[in-house]
């Protein structure tokens, strides 16, 4: 009887345990494929190849299992390694980025030798592709030590009952499914909020503490005892270090990849924010630039470029402008533009409301400096009491503005890029079809539509996107930017005369700007010759096609912003 009841012990700690590591297995894959997304860009296909590489290397792990001959040795060993590598991983990888990515430059500044002339090529390019790489091999380690766990638990079952147990891989597979599941919903409810080091230590805990467990439960069967319980010593205080320590330690290493000074970083529920600054000296003052996840989003040199273009010809063209809609835009900028047409009323829809926040009221959050800084940028805009903020997936939001049957004059769509998959779907014709049931019949839609040099098939998609919304006529203009390159807009009208046939009858434009003139305007209207030659071939992003998202990714491996930008 004592037997039995001790065997059932020995069964229950064997599936509690297999159920907490098969969760921790499925939050390292994810952790491993999200922040390998971050660092390689392409986030979507980046997360699948992980995921698929590292079920592959789990099922070698299986394979190789059956070399480890005393299983319960293996199994203590196995946890030490996978909560080494789990929790330090992400740390590694940073490091190696970071230094392959500054080190030319170390080089460079130690020998005077000029920027352009930083060794940067051969050896160089080939340890930086190594480094952002760096990700799938900790993926492919950490999924061949992974996979061992089943085959290792399932003979410790067995060498307990000292027989073959029936359904003993059906027992501990379904422990597996079980747990894996438990894992995912603890990523997606908690560990996806957190910062990514203290959600790998976290789940880091769990192995090592499984590994103490084992060695407290088995101890007469375990060799070299004082050995494990000083390794599970000396890594638990590195678990917490990295718990305390280690998101400090990975936005120094990401700051170094930025050109400029990191002033303020933080990590919203969706995206990280970066400013940096540029002190141009006593008279020029300094250079704000803002970040979101590793890409530029402004420059508070030539913001008012990008935003005079935005706003101006929209409004401009427009027959009022008393009730504006505005989508994206949660820094107030293009607001700040919008407000100087005395609008009655503007609706301001953006995702982020941590952002929004912190735009809207910096000083609660930044830097004094910094903060004074985005107030004389975006007017305190945010503030006005004639703005109404809508923090919520735009997506979804103009259903509830089209329930209640309102009608913009005007609508100004400034979202980023759309650089992730996410994001696809705010280019697409069902999203910009229904923001045309939202515009007033004489009114102007106006879209940024990124760069017409660097990404063209991008931005000739998103004017054939909207032109299969139903739009009576599309039109597309551009002009330099010196913090992006050559950018590009696209205007339409719901119905009546083309946008650039209206800004023409104009003899100025109603609102002076300080910069922008209605010549430049229209001449931005004008592109070479040949350049919608092949538009033929460039397909309309139709909902779930992820068109623009594939185009834009294939103009834009290089990110801007960074040293080597691949970091998103």
């Amino acid at each position: 009887m004592t037997s039995n009841r001790n065997r059932l012990w020995d069964d229950v700690l064997l599936i509690l345990t297999m159920a907490v590591l098969a969760g921790c297995g499925l939050i390292y894959e994810y952790l491993l494929s999200h922040y390998a997304g971050r660092v390689l860009g392409i986030m979507e296909s980046t997360i699948y190849a992980m995921i698929g590489l590292m079920i592959v290397a789990m099922g070698l792990g299986a394979f190789a299992a059956r070399k480890i001959q005393c299983a319960f040795n293996g199994f203590v060993w196995l946890e030490l390694m996978i909560a080494f590598l789990g929790s330090s991983s992400i740390l590694i990888i940073g490091g190696l980025i970071a230094i392959t990515q500054t080190f030319p430059d170390i080089l460079g500044s130690m020998f005077n030798l000029p920027p352009d002339a930083y060794p940067r090529g051969g050896l160089f390019k080939q340890l930086s592709f190594i480094a952002f790489n760096s990700p799938y091999f900790f993926g492919l380690i950490l999924g061949f030590f992974i996979g061992m766990e089943i085959p290792l638990i399932a003979r410790i079952r067995e060498e307990i009952h000292q027989k073959h147990l029936k359904n003993n891989l059906g027992t501990i597979y379904g422990a597996d499914y079980i747990g894996a599941g438990i894992g995912a919903a603890i990523w997606v409810i908690f560990l996806l909020s957190i910062d990514i080091s203290k959600a790998s230590a976290l789940t880091a805990a769990l192995n090592l503490t499984a590994g103490i467990v084992f060695i407290l439960y088995y101890w007469q069967k375990l060799t070299w005892r004082k050995t494990l319980i000083t390794a599970h010593g000396i890594l638990l205080v590195m678990i917490m270090a990295i718990y305390q320590f280690g998101n400090g330690w990975l936005s120094q290493m990401s700051n170094l990849l930025y050109l400029d000074k990191v002033v303020y970083s933080d990590k919203t529920r969706f995206q990280q924010l970066t400013f940096t600054k540029r002190n141009m000296g006593p008279e020029e003052g300094s250079i704000i630039n803002f970040y979101l996840n590793g890409r530029l989003q402004f420059s508070s040199s030539d913001e008012f470029i990008y935003h005079s273009y935005l706003v101006s010809p929209v409004l401009a063209g427009s027959a009022r402008h008393d009730n504006i809609l505005i989508i994206g835009g949660g820094d107030g900028l293009a607001l700040r533009d919008v407000l100087q047409w005395q609008p009655k009323k503007v609706t301001l829809v953006d995702l982020d409301a941590q952002l929004i926040e912190l735009f809207k009221n910096p000083h609660e959050k930044l830097p004094l400096r910094l903060a004074n800084a985005i107030e004389d940028l975006n007017a305190v805009s945010l503030r006005d009491e004639r703005v109404e903020i809508i923090a919520a997936d735009a997506f979804i939001a103009i259903d509830q503005l089209l329930q209640s049957h309102q009608t913009f004059d005007a609508i100004i769509v400034d979202l980023p890029d759309p650089s992730h998959p996410d994001l696809n779907k705010l280019y697409s014709v069902n999203f910009y079809a229904r923001l045309k049931q939202l515009l007033a019949g004489d009114g102007l839609i106006g879209i940024q539509s990124a760069s017409p040099y660097h990404a063209k098939d991008a931005f000739i998609a998103i004017g054939k996107t909207v032109q299969a919304a139903g739009y009576s006529t599309v039109q597309q203009y551009h002009d330099n930017v010196p913090s992006f390159g050559e950018w590009g807009w696209t205007i339409a009208s719901k119905m009546g005369a083309a946008p650039l046939t209206r800004l023409k009858r104009l003899p100025q434009l109603p609102v002076a700007h300080h910069w922008l003139t209605l010549p430049m305007v229209t001449n931005a209207f004008e592109f070479s010759r040949d350049f919608y030659q092949d538009s033929e071939t460039v397909p309309i992003n139709y909902l779930g096609s992820h068109a623009i998202y594939q185009l834009h990714q294939k103009a834009w491996q290089d990110q801007q912003g960074l040293n080597n930008a691949h970091l998103q």
